[in-house]
């Protein structure tokens, strides 16, 4: 924790909840102020949580007994198992086995950080659009709060949180001092986020809207709606980066979107590209997106479009990194990023091993497991076989790479599988239908397959024109073969193909 952040976390409030056989122990316990949560596992010991390691509470297992002793000083279960302690972040979740009983509890600590958005006020304060993104723990929601808190007591602006599951705000009508003076709409289960988005900007004429975790396309399109009316919008979303988001169909609107063009053959010859490539479809709903890298470093697109429109082209965008260092310094620096790992391309380290990675990322584009969520898992293996795909179909949605899904069921019950996922769909469950979507992706695919071919191919190009040695490229079909003895004649050097299918590949070299 840096200087300029403080803790708020009403940690005595959970230790009253818990058994008085694990409450002394945990609260002399010397690293409390670090506790993440206490498990209590029917048969188990009591189990205390930290960053890097777990206690044992209790030498003996967890009863019956202790289960309901914390079950009984909390607020009721909601449909998702979790409950919460009125007026902090605190959140008691359940696990219960087939009669509906609990047999496990998860009570974990829930805390206010001040000073979190210090890094980035002036971006907060500017009016922008915000998107945060990062891996799950890195403290998205943390800043949400911090952000709702400034914009509303500091800034004295009109801010209404959208609280799904109460994450931002806190459990009870009375929502956590941590959000200030602004107002919080809780939203009873995920599958309603969107509606309580458009409510809370029809309603209550708010200048800023802050939403936790937009993961639906009916929640990319409701931050749509609010960002055309005016109003600030400063969110979350499914996804590590700015790459994730643009291999999702379900949430790549929330950045412009990304669609298939054919250029005629002087435009591509021009561009130096293959004639189908991938563009921006319209203007990004965020101006700025923000990666958590970790809890002190940052990287910031400042321009979302320029950003977007570079990487699809297979150039370099420059993004800010910023960073707090050992004594709470803000730092800053910029970097260099490419789309679908091409900076690994110019590592010296593990030469093997990162093309393994390449491949590993090129093969994603081909293949994948296909989930059919409300959809005939017989019509979708019938367009696959037609489109020559080497997808499948799982029946399992936490394997999927890609979930195929009626919209009326998406609507009424929400996503499913991993959050990575991409997620298409359909209005009906008919053949052409699925076939057109499929179909789409397969070229979209194929655009981004042949873009991925041509960036790779002017990585070595420069390489080799700065004297490097003849490097050879990864397997390709003929076609883009030719694109790519295209590419390395225009730049006045030799290139010629080597191997035998389907390993075939292009080796560039000076004359």
């Amino acid at each position: 924790m840096t200087p300029e952040q403080r803790v708020t976390d009403n940690i005595e409030q959970l230790l009253e909840v818990l058994p008085p056989r694990i409450r002394r122990p945990l609260a002399e316990h010397p690293r409390l102020d670090e506790l993440l949560e206490v498990i209590l596992d029917l048969g188990r010991p009591i189990e205390a949580r930290f960053p890097q390691h777990a206690d044992l509470l209790t030498s003996d297992q967890c009863t019956p007994e202790d289960l309901r002793y914390v079950t009984s000083r909390v607020g009721e279960f909601d449909r998702d198992n979790r409950a919460g302690l009125e007026r902090t972040l605190h959140r008691i979740s359940a696990i219960r086995n087939r009669r509906e009983e609990i047999v496990g509890l998860t009570c974990r600590v829930g805390r206010a950080v001040y000073g979190t958005i210090d890094i980035i006020r002036e971006l907060v304060e500017s009016g922008r659009n915000i998107l945060l993104l990062g891996r799950p723990g890195v403290g998205k929601t943390t800043r949400l709060r911090e952000v709702a808190r400034v914009l509303a007591d500091e800034a004295g602006k009109r801010v209404v949180v959208v609280d799904t599951n109460n994450e931002i705000a806190g459990d009870g009508d009375i929502p956590h001092p941590g959000i200030g003076r602004a107002r919080r709409l809780q939203v009873p289960n995920s599958r309603q986020q969107h509606d309580v988005m458009i409510e809370a900007v029809e309603n209550h004429m708010p200048e800023v809207i802050v939403i936790d975790e937009i993961g639906t396309h009916a929640e990319a399109e409701a931050a749509r709606t609010i960002a055309e009316r005016g109003v600030q919008l400063v969110g979350t979303a499914h996804g590590n980066n700015l790459e994730n988001l643009l291999s999702n169909p379900t949430l790549m609107d929330l950045v412009g979107g990304v669609h298939a063009v054919t250029l005629g053959d002087e435009e591509a010859r021009r561009r130096g590209t293959q004639k189908t490539v991938l563009e921006r479809k319209a203007p990004p709903t965020f101006d700025t997106v923000i990666e958590i890298e970790d809890k002190s470093h940052l990287v910031i697109h400042h321009d979302t479009a320029l950003s977007v429109d570079r990487l699809l082209r297979g150039e370099a965008t420059t993004v800010e990194v910023r960073w707090r260092d050992s004594e709470g310094q803000v730092r800053k620096s910029t970097r260099q990023v490419r789309l679908t790992g091409s900076e690994l391309l110019t590592s010296p380290e593990q030469p093997e091993q990162l093309s393994l990675e390449i491949e590993d990322r090129r093969s994603r584009l081909t293949a994948g497991r296909i989930f059919p969520y409300g959809v005939s898992r017989r019509k979708i293996e019938k367009a696959l076989q037609e489109l020559g795909s080497p997808a499948v179909v799982t029946r399992n949605p936490e394997e999927a790479d890609i979930v195929l899904a009626l919209e009326s069921r998406l609507r009424a019950e929400g996503p499913v599988g991993r959050p990575e996922a991409q997620v298409l769909t359909v209005r009906s469950n008919t053949q052409t239908q699925i076939m057109s979507v499929l179909r789409d992706l397969s070229l979209a695919a194929q655009a981004a397959r042949e873009a991925f071919a041509l960036q790779e191919a002017r990585e070595v190009i420069e390489r080799v024109m700065a004297g490097g040695e003849p490097e050879e490229l990864l397997p390709q079909n003929a076609y883009v073969r030719r694109l790519q003895h295209e590419l390395v004649a225009q730049q006045g050097l030799v290139s010629r193909s080597v191997g035998r299918e389907p390993r075939r590949r292009v080796r560039v070299m000076r004359e």
